[in-house]
């Protein structure tokens, strides 16, 4: 799925396009799962399937202080154990649990609107 909004003038990371097993960021191409803000990018994200992601792997994504964090879980939608969820919301952090490819959309989105967000990203 190729996307065609411009990246944004901020010069924040913008996900270009994705498909099953990669993601093009400002015309990088990734094949690993990664945590991704307008600012930062962190390449081969420990989890590389759903199953494996722990609150530990999160933190990595958490330590960037969101005010959204938005999963990315794979080709199909899971959600993380609820201890996990109830933990990011305690946090005060708004939480989107979706799909790859509907999560770099909204993480799209949300940096269009000058979000505070993080995408973790599974590339499976």
């Amino acid at each position: 799925m190729k996307f065609t909004q411009d990246k944004p003038a901020s010069g924040a990371n913008y996900i270009r396009a994705y498909a099953p097993g990669r993601i093009n960021v400002n015309d990088r191409l990734l094949n690993a799962s990664l945590v991704l803000s307008p600012a930062t990018l962190m390449e081969n994200w420990p989890p590389q399937r759903f199953e494996d992601i722990t609150l530990q792997h999160l933190e990595t994504a958490l330590a960037l202080e969101p005010e959204i964090l938005v999963i990315g879980t794979g080709r199909t939608l899971q959600f993380p154990e609820a201890r996990i969820m109830a933990e990011i919301q305690q946090r005060g952090i708004g939480l989107e649990v979706l799909d790859t490819a509907a999560a770099c959309r909204t993480y799209n989105v949300l940096v269009s609107e000058n979000r505070n967000v993080v995408a973790a990203l599974l590339m499976i």
